[in-house]
């Protein structure tokens, strides 16, 4: 039987399509906080560990880091091509001569194809973006950036903490636009501020900057952080589980096509968390969306009709122009 063809763009298959086979991400960890950590309070579900929970320690240098986790992968998937990963809190954050120590170590890795560095909004500069593009020039590697967004309503950016607005957003990719780097945004899903109509314009807004791709997460409540105490105190309710997989196709079905969807659900260790995906297995919640998507006859794409001039677009259309 003819497998079924996926209704949005797999991150893994357009690696596939791009490096020729599989290729894995290897986590680094840099000895680095964040800006608006280091203010006093950073983003309210930030959790005390950051992201990197699957990182190994910082004290470890970058190609040591690197050598014990594509050994592993290595061994395990038959892996031979990776992705160096810099993850954990905002890596554009450490002083440009340390940054471009790491860049150095992570692009002549054995096997590293790619670097993809994880960042803020407001800590993209150009000094940044020339050391990129220097790793990129001598060592062949591609690079992707990754920006935080969660969403395109300001005032829920606001609410959580995030100390920068759209305006900041825009300007970062717009600065990475002429280095012809990928581009990846993260976004929240089922934030209990926003409404469908706020998730469908963080897809347009994506799409009209034009990422080359996005992950989704739904919103879960680290310990240790002002969601939790919201969370607790019971100011904070979560979304039911259905309306975060309602969310993800609508948001899947405004956004162009040609964005590869890195990931459909987040994960966080369940030790460290009040709430993680509705107490249910991410790979069950992918199965919740890519069915509800078969299902209903819902395709990323189907609603990517609003740029372009859409009005006079539309008209010439009619009439044959």
């Amino acid at each position: 039987m003819e497998a079924k063809q996926p209704r949005y763009r797999v991150y893994s298959n357009a690696l596939k399509e791009k490096y020729g086979g599989k290729v894995y991400r290897l986590p680094v960890n840099l000895p680095v906080t964040c800006p608006n950590r280091a203010a006093g309070g950073g983003c309210a579900y930030c959790s005390p560990k950051g992201a990197g929970f699957e990182s190994l320690s910082s004290a470890l240098s970058v190609q040591e880091q690197l050598a014990q986790n594509s050994a592993y992968i290595g061994k395990k998937y038959h892996a031979d091509k990776f992705i160096a990963y810099f993850q954990n809190y905002t890596n554009t954050y450490l002083p440009p001569a340390d940054f471009a120590a790491a860049v150095r170590e992570a692009a002549s890795a054995p096997g590293v194809v790619e670097l993809a560095v994880s960042t803020r909004p407001d800590c993209i500069a150009k000094p940044y973006l020339d050391i990129l593009a220097d790793a990129q020039q001598k060592f062949g590697v591609e690079i992707t950036v990754e920006l935080g967004l969660q969403t395109a309503n300001y005032k829920t950016l606001s609410l959580l903490g995030r100390g920068h607005s759209l305006a900041e957003f825009a300007d970062a990719r717009l600065a990475i636009l002429p280095y012809g780097f990928d581009t990846c945004a993260h976004v929240i899903a089922d934030l209990p501020w926003d409404t469908v109509e706020d998730v469908i314009e963080t897809a347009k807004l994506l799409s009209a900057l034009r990422f080359s791709s996005v992950k989704l997460h739904a919103l879960y409540v680290p310990k240790d952080t002002p969601l939790a105490q919201m969370y607790t105190d019971g100011t904070l309710h979560l979304l039911p589980l259905a309306d975060y997989v309602e969310r993800c196709v609508t948001f899947l079905e405004y956004l162009n096509p040609n964005i590869t969807i890195a990931r459909l659900v987040g994960r966080a260790p369940e030790e460290d968390t009040l709430s993680c995906n509705h107490h249910t297995s991410w790979w069950k919640i992918k199965d919740m969306i890519e069915e509800k998507m078969e299902r209903e006859n819902r395709r990323q794409g189907d609603k990517f009709d609003y740029l372009g001039g859409k009005f006079v677009r539309r008209w010439c259309e009619a009439e044959g122009e």
